[in-house]
């Protein structure tokens, strides 16, 4: 019977101290994609810690951008722009990022379009997931207008709202990211083609409000960094189109800071 009451006892601690953090996602995707890419991941943390962690995302990237100013996601996954964005304020900081790896930009084109180069787009209608989107939006606008070439920007939300757009012909071409466009349904990317690639960056960031324990901070950059090693953590990476996670520091993302980017201002410390 003591036996009973002090195995009851240890579970009443455990519940008792328990937490719920959020893990929010950029929604650069539709949210039933990134919840299915996401969600096993939320559910190893939750496992591997005792508390709840919880993928939420929102329903566009100036939304999300709005609740990132807010300081309302306890960890998050965001671009590299947003990060030296609220890097500032309200302060969040780099726990980990991809392996591996740069994030380029790529402007797509339907394949039987014949559209082989920049130049022809002079004058279009063109897609775009948000103005604030760092590689699909900033890096692509910023080579198209280096080239004087003039097109009128329609921002429709995600990436796949991107490519769902061009392959539908509501627009001869549009921004993304090669990890997102990888990551397509094999039905829409094959009617798509990058015709055109940008420079690479350091890639999104995950990072963790200021105002966290520094204990589960720690842990989940381990768990992150740690992933790979697990069948379930190595098929959801598949899946990502990312090879594993490695420990960031916020100067890794010096190299957007001097791109000296004004789309964004970070509030200004009360």
């Amino acid at each position: 019977m003591k036996k009973i009451f002090a195995i009851l006892m240890l579970l009443s601690s455990v519940t008792v101290h328990a937490e719920r953090f959020t893990f929010a996602i950029v929604p650069q995707q539709s949210a039933s994609r990134l919840a299915k890419l996401w969600t096993p991941i939320m559910r190893h943390l939750s496992d591997e810690t005792g508390h709840e962690f919880v993928f939420v995302t929102a329903v566009d990237i100036p939304t999300f951008e709005k609740r990132l100013e807010n300081g309302e996601y306890d960890f998050s996954y965001m671009n590299p722009y947003h990060f030296t964005v609220f890097n500032q304020s309200p302060g969040y900081q780099a726990i980990a990022k991809a392996k591996d790896k740069q994030i380029k930009g790529i402007i797509v084109a339907r394949k039987d379009s014949n559209i082989q180069s920049l130049a022809e787009l002079n004058g279009s209608p063109l897609a775009f997931p948000s103005p604030a989107a760092f590689a699909a939006t900033i890096l692509t606008q910023a080579e198209l207008n280096a080239r004087d070439i003039e097109f009128i920007p329609n921002y429709v939300s995600s990436h796949d709202s991107v490519y769902l757009s061009v392959a539908r012909g509501l627009f001869p071409a549009g921004g993304g990211v090669m990890r997102t466009f990888k990551s397509l349904d094999e039905e829409v990317r094959a009617q798509l083609t990058p015709i055109w690639i940008t420079n690479g960056y350091t890639p999104h960031a995950i990072a963790a409000h200021p105002d966290l324990n520094s204990e589960i901070v720690e842990e989940i950059r381990r768990l992150l960094v740690n992933l790979h090693h697990s069948s379930m953590g190595m098929q959801q990476l598949e899946s990502l189109k990312i090879k594993g996670f490695v420990s960031a520091t916020n100067n890794d993302w010096d190299d957007v800071r001097a791109l000296n980017i004004q789309t964004l201002e970070p509030k200004e410390a009360l």
